[in-house]
Formats: C-alpha cells, sequence, structure tokens
C-alpha cells in the first residue's frame, strides 16, 4: 500500500515538473475558438484624438512632437518639446455619474482612460451593458500621477473627492465600479513596460479561463516639469567594485527620438492613453489580430546598474519565447521594438534581436519604433506600440519610422543588412503574417508578445445577407455631432460586418445618451438615413407605443412580406392556426415578433377582434385560448352572414351572456 501511494505521489510530482518546465508552451498552444484576440482598440495620441488621425500621422510621416505647451520653458536642463494630448481638459463627467467636486479632483488620466474604454467597447461591437456582472479583468498600466503633488502636498484645504480620483489603485478600480464588472482589477507598474506587462496579465487570465473579457489600458500624461527634470538629468550611482556610473540623462536636448540612428540622443517625453478590448476567438465579434504568446522576464541584479538595460536578459526572453511558441523564429513579419534613441538602449536591444530573430534569415527582419513619431509615452507605449502594429496589420502597410538616416556604428544587425528600419510606407513582403511587439522597462521590467493576421475572410464580401430584407440600424450619441460622425464612418465602401457591429453597439439605449438617429439599409446596399435626431430622450420616461389592431384590408401581402422574417414565419409554421382569418394570423404573428424584439407595448388602441388580440398581447389569454376564441367568432359571424343574406340583408340575434359562454366553450 506504501509503494502504490509513492508511486501515486511521484506521478504527481513528475507531472508538476513537466508542467513547469513546459508551462509557457502550455500558454502558447490553444484549441480552435480558444485563441485570444483583440476585438476592441481605442485611444488619442500626441495630436491625434482617435485611432484615425493616429494612422494618418504615422503614414504621413507626422512629427507629433512640438515645443511643449503644458508649462513655462524656464529651465535650461528641461528638453522644449514634448508630444501634448489636446483638450485634456475636456472630461464628460455627466455622462460617468460623477459628480462636479469629484470631477474637478479627478486625475485627467482616470477621465480620459474611462472615455476611451467606452469607445473601445462600442468598437468591439459591445453594449456597456453586455459586460455588466460578467468576469471582466481591468488592467492598467500607470506608472505616476502627476497630480499627486498639487491635491496631496500643496492643496491641503482640498476636499477628499481628490483620493479617490488620483488614487492609482482608482484608476482601474473606477472602470470596473463604473462598468459593473466582477473580474480582477488593478493597475501594474512596470516603468516603461507597464502597459505591456497589463497585456500580459489579462492574456494569461483569458487562457486559464479565470475571465471572459479583459480590458487592457495604458496611460500617461506629462503635466508637470519636475519629472521630465529627473529625466533630464544624469545621476551618479556607486555599484560594489565602488566605481561611479552616470546614468539615466534619457531626454533629448532637441526633443526628437532619433531610434536607432548613429544622432540619437535620447528621447521625448509623450503623452497617450490607449485601451485594448480582449476575448476569445468565439465570443468576439470583431478580430483585429491574434495574441499568440506573451512573456516577461527581469534582468535582476546588473553591474553596471538597475537602469542599465541586459541584452543577455532579453536574449533570454526572445529565445525562450519562440521556442514556447514552437514557431519558426525566422518568420517574423515585421518587429516593433522598444527603440527609445539612447545610447545604450539601442544597441542592447538589436544586439538580442540580432543574436536571436535575425542572423539566418533569407531577408533582412524589417524593425522600426513608434517612439519616432510620437515619443516615448513610457507607461503607455507598449499599448501605443501594439496599437501601431495593429493599424500594421489592418492595412498591409507598415508605417515608417521618421528621424532616421544612418545606422548607428554599434548595431552591426543594421550596419551589415541583418535588419533593416523601415522608412517609408512599405508593404508587407510576405501575407503579414505575424508582427513582433517589446517593450523593457528602465527597472529591468521585459515584455514581449506576438500578433498574428487575421485575413478576415467577409460573410457574403461584405454585402447585404441574401434574404433581402432591409435593415434597421439604430444609433445613438452624447450629441448631435456625435451621430453625424457615426453615420460619415459607414459613408464611402459598404460594408454590412461594420454596420452589423454598430447595430449590436447601440441595439439597446445607452444611458446618458441624448441624441438618436437611424439608418435603414435596403436590399440593395444602400443606406437611407434619418435627417432628423429624436433630442432629449430620457429613458426613465420612454415614450408610449400605440399598437391599433383593427381588420386589415391588405393582409394577405402584409403576410407574405412578413414571411421573410424567421421569427414570424417559423410561428406561423409551427402552430395550426391556418382556420383563422388571415387579419388575425398576421396580427398572432406581429406580436410574436414584437416579442422576439422585447418591444412591450405601453398602451393598446383596439378595436373589433383587436380586443381579443389584445388581450393576447398583454397575456390575459393564451395563444390556445386566442385561438379558439377567434375560431367561435369566425364561425359565428359565418353564420350571421349566410341569415342576413337569406333575409334580404337584414339579422337580428338576442344572446343572453349565459349562451355566449356555452358557444364560445362548444363551438
Amino acid at each position: 500500500m506504501e509503494e502504490s501511494n509513492n508511486k501515486a505521489d511521484t506521478s504527481k510530482e513528475d507531472k508538476w515538473i513537466n508542467y513547469n518546465i513546459h508551462g509557457g508552451r502550455v500558454m502558447a498552444t490553444v484549441e480552435q475558438g480558444e485563441e485570444i484576440i483583440i476585438s476592441g482598440i481605442s485611444g488619442c495620441f500626441p495630436n491625434s484624438n482617435n485611432i484615425h488621425e493616429f494612422r494618418d500621422n504615422l503614414f504621413n510621416k507626422v512629427n507629433m512632437v512640438l515645443p511643449n505647451r503644458r508649462w513655462e520653458m524656464n529651465h535650461p536642463e528641461i528638453p522644449v518639446c514634448s508630444g501634448t494630448i489636446p483638450d485634456i481638459e475636456q472630461y464628460d463627467s455627466g455622462f460617468f455619474g460623477v459628480h462636479e467636486r469629484q470631477s474637478h479632483t479627478m486625475d485627467p488620466m482616470l477621465a480620459m482612460l474611462q472615455e476611451k474604454t467606452i469607445e473601445a467597447i462600442f468598437d468591439a461591437g459591445l453594449h456597456p451593458t453586455d459586460l455588466e456582472n460578467t468576469k471582466t479583468g481591468v488592467y492598467v498600466g500607470i506608472c505616476y500621477s502627476e497630480n499627486d503633488k498639487m491635491w496631496f502636498f500643496e492643496n491641503l484645504a482640498s476636499n477628499t473627492y481628490a483620493l479617490t480620483g488620483i488614487e492609482r489603485s482608482m484608476i482601474a478600480h473606477r472602470l470596473s465600479y463604473f462598468l459593473r464588472l466582477k473580474g480582477p482589477s488593478y493597475t501594474t507598474d512596470t516603468a516603461c513596460s507597464s502597459s505591456l506587462y497589463a497585456l500580459e496579465q489579462a492574456y494569461r487570465a483569458l487562457r486559464m479561463g479565470e475571465i471572459d473579457t479583459a480590458i487592457v489600458g495604458g496611460t500617461n500624461l506629462c503635466l508637470h516639469p519636475f519629472m521630465s527634470l529627473q529625466f533630464a538629468r544624469q545621476i551618479t550611482i556607486f555599484i560594489k567594485t565602488r566605481h561611479r556610473k552616470h546614468q539615466l540623462g534619457v531626454l533629448s536636448k532637441d526633443g526628437s527620438c532619433k531610434a536607432f540612428d548613429e544622432q540619437g540622443n535620447g528621447y521625448a517625453r509623450s503623452e497617450a492613453v490607449g485601451v485594448l478590448v480582449l476575448q476569445r476567438l468565439k465570443h468576439a465579434k470583431r478580430v483585429y489580430s491574434e495574441v499568440v504568446h506573451v512573456k516577461t522576464n527581469c534582468d535582476g541584479n546588473k553591474e553596471q546598474g538597475i537602469t542599465f538595460p541586459s541584452k543577455d536578459a532579453q536574449k533570454e526572453l526572445l529565445t525562450d519565447f519562440y521556442e514556447e511558441c514552437q514557431m519558426d523564429r525566422y518568420s517574423l513579419s515585421f518587429l516593433e521594438a522598444h527603440g527609445t534613441g539612447t545610447s545604450v538602449g539601442d544597441p542592447e536591444e538589436c544586439s538580442a534581436i540580432d543574436d536571436v530573430l535575425a542572423t539566418e534569415r533569407t531577408k533582412p527582419l524589417l524593425i522600426g519604433s513608434v517612439k519616432s513619431n510620437m515619443g516615448h509615452s513610457e507607461p503607455a507605449s507598449g499599448v501605443c506600440a501594439v496599437i501601431k502594429a495593429i493599424i500594421a496589420l489592418e492595412t498591409g502597410i507598415i508605417p515608417p519610422n521618421i528621424h532616421y538616416n544612418k545606422p548607428r556604428p554599434e548595431i552591426k544587425g543594421l550596419v551589415e543588412g541583418r535588419m533593416r528600419v523601415v522608412t517609408e510606407k512599405t508593404p508587407f513582403e510576405d501575407d503579414r503574417g505575424l508582427v513582433g511587439v517589446s517593450s523593457f522597462g528602465f527597472g529591468g521590467g521585459n515584455c514581449h508578445l506576438l500578433l498574428r493576421w487575421n485575413p478576415k475572410t467577409k460573410v457574403n464580401k461584405g454585402l447585404v445577407p441574401k434574404d433581402d430584407l432591409p435593415r434597421l440600424v439604430c444609433l445613438s450619441a452624447r450629441s448631435e455631432e456625435g451621430i453625424t460622425s457615426l453615420f460619415n464612418s459607414v459613408a464611402g465602401k459598404f460594408d454590412a460586418e461594420y454596420i452589423k457591429l454598430l447595430h449590436d453597439g447601440f441595439r439597446k439605449n445607452v444611458e446618458n445618451h441624448l441624441y438618436r438617429g437611424y439608418m435603414i439599409v435596403s436590399r440593395l446596399g444602400e443606406i437611407t438615413r434619418s435627417n432628423k435626431f429624436l433630442r432629449n430622450y430620457f429613458p426613465n420616461t420612454p415614450p408610449p407605443l400605440y399598437v391599433a389592431f383593427s381588420e386589415l384590408d391588405n393582409w394577405f401581402n402584409i403576410g407574405c412580406e412578413l414571411m421573410a422574417l424567421p421569427t414570424f414565419s417559423a410561428f406561423i409554421q409551427n402552430n395550426d392556426i391556418g382556420v383563422l382569418l388571415g387579419s388575425v394570423v398576421v396580427h398572432l404573428g406581429l406580436i410574436e415578433l414584437f416579442r422576439s424584439m422585447d418591444v412591450k407595448p405601453a398602451h393598446l388602441l383596439e378595436y373589433s377582434l383587436g380586443a381579443l388580440l389584445s388581450a393576447y398581447c398583454n397575456e390575459s389569454l393564451s395563444l390556445e385560448e386566442t385561438i379558439n376564441c377567434a375560431v367561435t367568432i369566425n364561425k359565428a359571424t359565418s353564420d350571421i352572414r349566410l341569415e342576413a343574406n337569406n333575409n334580404n340583408g337584414h339579422v337580428s340575434t338576442i344572446l343572453t351572456m349565459k349562451k355566449c359562454f356555452l358557444l364560445i366553450a362548444h363551438p
């Protein structure tokens, strides 16, 4: 008996050891339908209010780093340029139910993250209430709030609202609070790799079945000059060998990030807010790309000091990553590198990339860094890099780097041609299958992820379904301009799948959306839009719905039209109601159609047989009772018509209440 138990224990131990050895491989191996995908994206970036403006700025090689307008430039050590987001002071507190006093003390990073989260949810074809009380996790990468100084240390007379509006834990918790989410909710701080670390946590939770949906965000605002001064200055540190090393001083004095270039002298600080929605493929309505795998590690102790990047740690991360994926490491189509333009960071990173991903390639590995275009958004930089990669996969064109002319001599892979920086809009050389993204924190937190392109094979080539039915698509927004923007998004090339995403997002009332509009998509794919918008609609006092029941002269034509609707036709075919009057059949089918759409009339206007059908509509009569009553009435009226014909059109009848009930009970 003891021997048997020992064998069992040994077997368990072997399984545990095997799991530890191949744990990463288990995470990277997935069954069909369980793939983790990015289904919704949103963000705002320097001089870019949304993803579309950001995409255009990238493709047009616009330098999004401009002279700073956040504070007066009166310190010689602080660079004059940075990447700033427009209109950070604007916040729709009414939509989020935030009190006025709270909104004045709330960190603008939180305010903007809330708005971009709602946009990303709609972008995924979801209604916000779809996530209520679900296991949806919130993972936000953030380092520091530059509002702390004012509200916690300078303005001692401030109200206590500041604590729940600035505390970093609240950045994630307020999203869960507003959306009523039940999954994990926390912030992650690994410096510049924070948002990619947050994505890694979300990926693992989805793969392990802990959550069904993940909201991943990254945010950074440069509100005061103090943090910029710390990054601009060189500091002196001591290490075990008693030598002094000068580190940091990572900001470019001219305010440009010349990633991989021989003139690279650091980076420009930048602002960004980005949000991703992650789901399993079987649950997603939209697929931007598949997250094949995500992996992290840490440099550990380094002789050069904690802020010195480690080629060895990055090389180990990349090697283990592609072994776990069981994929050809040389099949990478493009690598979005960390690429900060510093004299140490770029050579260390590119050396690791060269050793692991480029040495045996038949063509140069294409690399880039979005920091050259928009600056370094620090904790949000990872999610910005992912969004740039998605733009490349969606369009089939890699956005170009700027500020690159000649490779830094220390980067042998570039000098010798094994790697190449993308400096013009470049189509993928293959099927744009795989894109890698790297992000590293200045304390040693490293992260790498792999995205796979979604070929987007459209159902019916993106045209209207072949049932020839017109579609009603309802829209809503906080303003008339918002609805106009939604209408404009479908202008031009017709795409039924995108219109369905709009419909799914706005199929139910969106609380605090005061303006509404609609589109009717015809059988030929033509779109008719509402010319006027319903204003000031308040969900607490919905307008009454009147349903008028009467005999229908054209019931046959109406019924034939309605038979094209699956719900209506199924009801007619599955119930023995062929003996009823045609108008009654049409009405019963219409009631079932209303019920399937969850349309409940507030008031009923009835006439003739409409009284009977109204009783069925408000569930006073069952379907069987309604059919029996209708058959009886039909038989009685037929007998009356026959008698009337025999008496020159005149008939009189006297029925007591008791006789009426007997007639109904025994027709």
